[in-house]
Parts: structure tokens; C-alpha cells; sequence
């Protein structure tokens, strides 16, 4: 847990500080003023809003007593088995099955599914994708995840307002100004630093939510099927998601997508090796009993 802490506050204390030194870069005094601003304030937006931001943009809203009543009641199971409060359940209107957990904490997290998670998996597989996003929640992902989105957001704002200012600022002759391959730099190398943060901080999160949530309904099998039957889908269903904000699913959600530089954001471990690792898991658990 302390591990975890450690990444929030590092995270949040690099944002901020990656904006006040990108904006001295980009405008001396003034740059630095206007950087510092705009860090601390997406510090203090990653923190305490991160989870509306998530749901928001997920177009997600809160299934209501007496809905889904078996799903919430798989939900609170999983979670008394993981030892925390069961978190509040959301859906989501997108085709695509796949879901996703966000919060500050535990008293605040909330799961995520989408509308086509219901339609393309049968219950014990759902079942499954729930328990991993317990799993997340149980081991404080929720907040690190969030905040890395917020993260890879400002700093992709950041370079477009780098190659904003190349194309419409960087001929002037204020002192100020800043240098246009400074400029080009920013802009170029900020999105690869998003991507690489993410990618770091996501891959291990991933192996380990499957491993407990695997081990919360006490079979890794329906986890392993969903997952496969989530990364055919993704290939197959878009869905209208930022990249900064695609780390925060099961699977990648723009696995399906054709964009240049979304490659940069694909964070999640291969499902193959995830899958495997489960049914390794199934075999090992065979063998002890």
C-alpha cells in the first residue's frame, strides 16, 4: 500500500513540476507563472475529481437500487471477499464490452461496466471482469490510474500548445519568446514521455488485478475466457475514448483503432500473456487440491 502512495505522490509532484519547467521553457517568467498555474491546478483536478471526470466521459451513470440486482449482489460479495466497501456500480452506453474502475479511494470507488459487457459475456464471466476491477480497487490502482490519465492528458495539452505556439508564435521578437526548436522538442517528445509513464505504471497493475481478482471467485477461468472474448471485441467494436483515458479499462479500448500515434498509449500486457497466466493459475490451483 505504501508503494502505491509513494506513485501518487510522485506522480502528482512531477506533474506540477513538469509544467513549471516545460512553461519557463516556453516563456521565460511569464511561462513559469502560467505553468505553475496550470500544474498545480490539474494536481489539484487529478485528486479530488478524477473519478467524475472518468465517469463523465464514459457518458456512465449509476445503477439504481433493484437494477441489475444480481450484478450488485456479485459486486458486494467480491467485495467482502476482498476485505473493502462495495464500491458504487456505473454503466455505460458504449457497444464495446469492457470496463473499468476509478476513485480517490475505497470509500469513493466506483466499477464501471459497459452496455455491450452484459450482451457479449455470460454471468460467471462477468462475474470474472468484476472481480478484477475489485481487485484494482483493493490494491489503491484506482487513484495512480487516474491521476497517470490526468497526467498524459496535461501533458498532451502541453504539447499541443508547444506546436500551437511553433506554428503561431515562434517568430517573435520578444525576449520572452520561447526558441522554436524548443518549441518542436516539447511537442514531439512530451506524448512519447505520456505514453511511457503509462505504459510503466500499468502493465504490472494489470498481472496483478488479474491474479486476485482470479483468486476472489476462486477460478481463473472465466476471467481468461471474458478477456479473450473482450480483446476480439476491441478489434472488432470502437469505442469514442481518449487515449490518455484507454489505460483505465480491462483491455485496451483502441485496440481496433487505426491512428498513428495511438501505439504510443498501449499500455496493457498482451492478452495472450494474461490469459496464460491465468490458466497457469488454474493448473496450479488443480494440482493443490
Amino acid at each position: 500500500m505504501f508503494k502505491n502512495t509513494l506513485k501518487t505522490v510522485t506522480l502528482l509532484a512531477g506533474l506540477a513540476g513538469f509544467f513549471v519547467f516545460v512553461g519557463t521553457l516556453l516563456g521565460g517568467v511569464t511561462g513559469l507563472v502560467i505553468g505553475g498555474v496550470l500544474g498545480f491546478g490539474l494536481v489539484g483536478s487529478s485528486y479530488w475529481f478524477s473519478d467524475h471526470l472518468a465517469v463523465k466521459a464514459a457518458r456512465a451513470s449509476e445503477v439504481g437500487p433493484g437494477e441489475l440486482g444480481w450484478l450488485q449482489s456479485d459486486l458486494a460479495v467480491l467485495a467482502d471477499r476482498a476485505g473493502i466497501t462495495t464500491p458504487r456500480l456505473f454503466i455505460s452506453p458504449d457497444d464495446q464490452p469492457n470496463a473499468f474502475a476509478t476513485g480517490r479511494n475505497e470509500r469513493t470507488a466506483i466499477v464501471c461496466i459497459t452496455a455491450g459487457l452484459l450482451t457479449a459475456l455470460d454471468r460467471n464471466e462477468v462475474r470474472g471482469v468484476v472481480a478484477h476491477e475489485v481487485a484494482h480497487v483493493k490494491h489503491r490502482d484506482i487513484l495512480i490510474g487516474s491521476i497517470a490519465a490526468a497526467v498524459a492528458t496535461g501533458i498532451s495539452m502541453l504539447a499541443n500548445l508547444a506546436m500551437f505556439a511553433t506554428m503561431f508564435g515562434g517568430g517573435s521578437d520578444d525576449e520572452e519568446s520561447p526558441n522554436p526548436l524548443v518549441l518542436i522538442a516539447v511537442a514531439l517528445v512530451a506524448p512519447m514521455a505520456a505514453g511511457v509513464m503509462q505504459m510503466a505504471l500499468s502493465r504490472s497493475r494489470e498481472f496483478e488485478a488479474d491474479r486476485l481478482g482470479a483468486e476472489l471467485i476462486g477460478d481463473p477461468r472465466p476471467l481468461a475466457s471474458a478477456l479473450t472474448k473482450l480483446d476480439r471485441s476491441a478489434h472488432r467494436v470502437t469505442m469514442d475514448v481518449t487515449p490518455a483515458r484507454a489505460t483505465a479499462y480491462i483491455v485496451n479500448p483502441l485496440t481496433g483503432r487505426e491512428a498513428k500515434f495511438s501505439n504510443l498509449f498501449l499500455t496493457h500486457p498482451p492478452t495472450d500473456a494474461r490469459v496464460q497466466r491465468l490458466l497457469a493459475a488454474h493448473g496450479e490451483m488443480a494440482v493443490a487440491r
